[in-house]
């Protein structure tokens, strides 16, 4: 994964502020000599954005230019905002607060709930997922495991839209949301999970943004106490950015301009959560002075990687599109990326074991090596054949390191030693801070070799044995360190979230792998159905779906190994196909390659023996044309239709009366208004295709798998001539 990067093993200060500008290439000096008005930095991935910014702060800060204490660094997550504290520091840029949004606000909300509101704030509750589990049951709503997440999700994604409950089901149907349950029941649990928040006094983390928002427009005297402590802002993946932190941001700056912010469009792949790339793209229209700086030296990737990543952006569409950044590698030639077929899903994943078992063996460090995968679905048949190739992984995404059992424990004794260590006869031996931590962590269960096989045994080993490799880097850089030196690192560490390399391969979706990278990665399950989900449907879903890919296409330095498998079980239909994204990328393949620099080609490894020679492929896909006149469709209600709104209709009226009928009825049981059920150019796109089966009818736009799973059996009834239920219509 990416290399460490704590306090403790970063090089010596910068003796003077232009110090700090040497080893810079001329663009990330760009940004750290603009330190007035607003700047924008477009910054692709491997460029050294955190480098960039970071030395921008310590460059103002050590000419004199920016007082630490005003300046304020927020980010999306708790390691992030550790990294960026531990540059700062080595930069010699003391003082300055890097922290995420959500950090930012509960600190002021805590120092200002008194002033405002009286009394203490309210307790923040850690997951919210129990408090919508018992508002469920209050509203009598049934949720599985699966739909209580989706839900939690649904009203996560409300808050940060400023979404109130009453408006959740427009809103949602505007945004194009697949609902995971009827759009007016997730409104009604969200309303009673608020109610619940009231009477237990309680809060959550959107709570934490949206009062601080609250405060700051109502309180003008604590909103200019805010902006007398903090005059300059920084703000890093502002493409991730939701409409409610950027109106935290608004209400900071007031009606200044010292503000620099730093994102890359073409990695936007949270927009689920309410993250959207238009305030970074519209920044220079809301800041017609500001500056813009484009990095675009990649130094993480070779260039046959990022030809990849640069042919994969020259096929996309929209406006993060318009924005790409074409990435020009700094490195040296690496292996061209493999692109192998499989079988079936199984096969794919021995496959991916089998090479990494080789690589691990010709020395590549485990560490070093990632399988990356769309849903966390598929982990467990990576797991398994880790397994029983005798690999060592980690899960990222699972339990945080520093909660472990077998961590807090190793904590404990370490921390015990480094305050007693003088009468412990385990230390009686120990020359250096390694042979301490390898003689107190032995007493936990280290052992010099690791033991066989994999589960719960292995993972402790791993814990451990990631603690013993961080004392060897903490010696290497300090010599002298002492015990009670490795027990204040590792409590920093925990405090930011910035665990230690772990000795495994990391298993990890593409979503979870944002922000890492490593000499090694497999891309596993890029299939049609998959990557693209099935369930992006829209243009703007299937574009963010193709993001998903460079990201992880981005996250290999030095080899990639991309994989599909023809089906999902061994001997099941070989119906799969590559995903249309690699089309005219991977070899054998014909479609558009925009321009993308570097050499093309790349070599090519079929699956097992047995395999078919090619899976049936479909065309590139092609623009929607209208069925009757085969003009070319842009809105999204004709493509619905499949013609154009002036063309004739060759819909049966009778049938189009019978499912209207019937969705009045839908809405009438479920409590909810008639176009959360099917929108009435759904069912005149039904009307006019009239659906055999399952498969015509989720061909239809509108029918998602979830209202397929809903209504399909009714509405392939009523197409039939029957009633829903089963009878002939007039019998």
């Amino acid at each position: 994964m990416t290399a460490a990067t704590h306090s403790s093993l970063f090089p010596p200060v910068p003796d003077s502020a232009d110090a700090v500008l040497e080893g810079l290439d001329p663009e990330q000096r760009a940004v750290a000599t603009a330190l007035h008005g607003p700047v924008c930095v477009l910054a692709g991935a491997g460029t050294g954005k955190t480098r960039a910014i970071t030395h921008r702060i310590a460059y103002g800060v050590r000419a004199g230019i920016l007082q630490p204490s005003s300046v304020l660094a927020v980010t999306f997550t708790n390691r992030a905002a550790g990294e960026m504290r531990g540059r700062l520091r080595q930069l010699g840029a003391q003082g300055v607060q890097a922290r995420t949004f959500h950090s930012a606000a509960l600190r002021q909300l805590q120092f200002f709930w008194p002033k405002a509101v009286g009394g203490s704030l309210p307790r923040l509750v850690d997951r919210k997922i129990q408090l919508v589990a018992d508002a469920a049951a209050a509203c009598r709503i049934r949720l599985d495991r699966g739909e209580l997440r989706d839900v939690t999700a649904e009203i996560e994604w409300s808050k940060v839209t400023q979404t109130v409950p009453a408006d959740y089901p427009l809103a949602a149907v505007k945004a194009g949301r697949e609902a995971p349950r009827d759009p007016a029941e997730i409104a009604q649990v969200y309303s009673v999970y608020e109610d619940l928040k009231r009477d237990r006094t309680v809060i959550d983390f959107e709570d934490v943004l949206l009062l601080t928002v609250g405060i700051l427009q109502d309180r003008h005297d604590i909103a200019d106490q805010v902006r007398a402590q903090y005059q300059h802002f920084v703000v890093d993946e502002y493409q991730d950015v939701s409409p409610l932190q950027q109106r935290l941001l608004e209400l900071w700056l007031g009606d200044r301009d010292s503000l620099c912010v730093v994102g890359d469009a073409s990695q936007t792949i949270y927009s689920f959560t309410g993250a959207t790339p238009d305030h970074l793209l519209d920044f220079r229209t809301r800041h017609p002075g500001a500056t813009v700086v484009k990095l675009v030296r990649d130094y993480r990737s070779t260039p046959q990687v990022v030809h990849l990543a640069n042919g994969l952006l020259a096929q996309a569409r929209g406006r993060a599109a318009d924005h790409r950044l074409e990435l020009i590698s700094q490195r040296p030639a690496g292996p061209e990326p493999v692109y192998t077929e499989y079988t079936d899903e199984p096969a794919e994943a021995e496959g991916a074991a089998r090479r990494i078992r080789e690589l691990v063996d010709a020395g590549v460090p485990a560490a070093e090596i990632a399988i990356l995968f769309r849903t966390n679905s598929q982990s467990e048949t990576y797991e398994q054949a880790l397994a029983d190739a005798g690999v060592p992984y980690q899960l990222r995404g699972a339990e945080r390191f520093f909660d472990r059992p077998e961590v807090r424990k190793a904590g404990v004794a370490l921390r015990a030693a480094a305050r007693f260590g003088g009468n412990d006869a385990l230390l009686d031996d120990t020359v250096d801070l390694p042979s301490q931590v390898r003689a107190v962590l032995s007493g936990e269960g280290w052992t010099t070799e690791p033991p066989a096989g994999s589960g719960a045994v292995r993972e402790r080993w791993e814990s451990l044995a990631a603690l013993v490799n961080l004392a060897h880097d903490v010696a290497a850089v300090r010599p002298a360190a002492t015990l009670a030196d490795f027990v204040a690192e590792l409590d920093e560490r925990a405090n930011a979230q910035h665990a230690p390399t772990v000795q495994g391969v990391t298993l990890a979706s593409l979503h979870s792998a944002k922000g890492l990278e490593w000499d090694v990665v497999f891309l596993v399950g890029v299939a049609e159905g998959m990557m693209p989900i099935t369930y992006a449907k829209t243009d703007e879903q299937i574009e963010e779906e193709r993001r998903l890919l460079y990201v992880g296409v981005t996250r290999a330095r030095e080899r990639l190994h991309v994989s599909w498998s023809l089906s999902r079980t061994p001997g099941g239909r070989p119906g799969r196909r590559p995903s249309h994204f690699l089309d005219g990328l991977r070899p054998g393949s014909t479609g558009t390659v925009g321009r993308g620099g570097g050499a093309g080609g790349g070599g090519v490894e079929r699956g097992f023996t047995g395999a078919p020679a090619a899976a049936p492929r479909r065309g590139q896909r092609s623009p929607a044309r209208c069925r009757v006149c085969g003009r070319t469709l842009t809105d999204a209600g004709e493509m619905k239709l499949m013609r154009c709104d002036g063309c004739p209709s060759d819909m049966d009226e009778g049938l189009y009366e019978r499912l209207r009928e019937w969705r009045a009825d839908q809405a009438r049981l479920s409590g909810q208004p008639a176009f959360c059920v099917f929108t009435d150019r759904t069912l005149m796109a039904i009307a006019e295709s009239a659906p055999d089966d399952d498969r015509e009818l989720a061909r239809i736009p509108g029918v998602g798998v979830r209202k397929l799973n809903r209504y399909g059996a009714d509405v392939l009834a009523i197409c039939a001539g029957q009633e829903p239920g089963g009878e002939q219509v007039g019998d």
